[in-house]
């Protein structure tokens, strides 16, 4: 019953967001394909300067490199139309970003850039490792309360199978929360996604405000799961929803 209230309430109006589009861009960087991307440099040349001393210049070189060539799928550009306000680094090998506009903030690895999909809110990946990003997404809702789509176990599930991932890839729960931050309630939680050539541990947050459903998902391959996943659970735990 609440997963088609779900499925009748928010569904309807939100596309297959998030795995779908990663594993296109793992099959061509499987394949060696090239493609060319627009650079947005000046979101993090402040933060870069302060932050430089723990990136190694071997490392950076290969970022400087891949950036140059183009490693991400077509479509996607390093620009952004929305009202966004990089503050300083708040916490060591993060930044962090707030959305004035839309009324959310989350951080997010250094390093990582900013790329534009379609249909997605708001997009941070790593260049080298397509598998770790966080997205954001934001769908129009009647509700007030992550709550009132049922407990987060079966919202989690519904999501998991019905938006996160696609129908072809196996997909498993591992946890789900909720938690109450400032009077707003959250649910987080943990899955992975198993595709043909790779399995993806994700983490997610979900979130009413606004008159909106907030989404954000970050994640990384599972056989770099055990290096990623603190700095994976620093960003979801960082999500904020805010009034506007």
């Amino acid at each position: 019953m609440v997963s088609l209230q779900l499925q009748h309430s928010i569904l309807p109006s939100i596309p297959h967001t998030f795995l779908p589009i990663i594993s296109s861009q793992v099959n061509n960087a499987g394949s060696g394909k090239r493609v060319s991307v627009f650079v947005r440099a000046e979101q993090a040349s402040s933060a870069a300067t302060s932050a430089s001393s723990s990136v190694s210049s071997q490392d950076g070189m290969a970022r400087r490199q891949l950036l140059a060539f183009g490693a991400c799928s077509p479509g996607i550009l390093l620009f952004s139309e929305t009202p966004i306000s990089f503050a300083a680094e708040s916490k060591k090998d993060f930044l962090s970003v707030t959305d004035k506009k839309d009324g959310y903030s989350f951080l997010y690895p250094f390093g990582w850039q900013e790329v534009i999909i379609e249909g997605q809110d708001k997009v941070f990946k790593d260049v080298i490792e397509p598998l770790e990003s966080v997205s954001v997404n934001i769908f129009p809702t009647g509700k007030k309360d992550i709550r009132e789509f049922g407990p987060p176990e079966q919202v989690a599930e519904t999501l998991i199978k019905k938006v996160l991932a696609p129908p072809s890839q196996k997909t498993t729960l591992i946890q789900a929360k909720e938690q109450d931050v400032d009077g707003r309630a959250y649910y987080t939680f943990e899955f992975t996604a198993q595709a043909s050539n790779y399995t993806r541990h994700a983490l997610s947050a979900i979130c009413v405000g606004n008159g909106k459903f907030y989404t954000l998902t970050t994640g990384a391959n599972q056989r770099r799961w055990d290096k990623m996943k603190d700095r994976l659970f620093t960003v979801v735990d960082s999500f904020r929803v805010f009034n506007v």
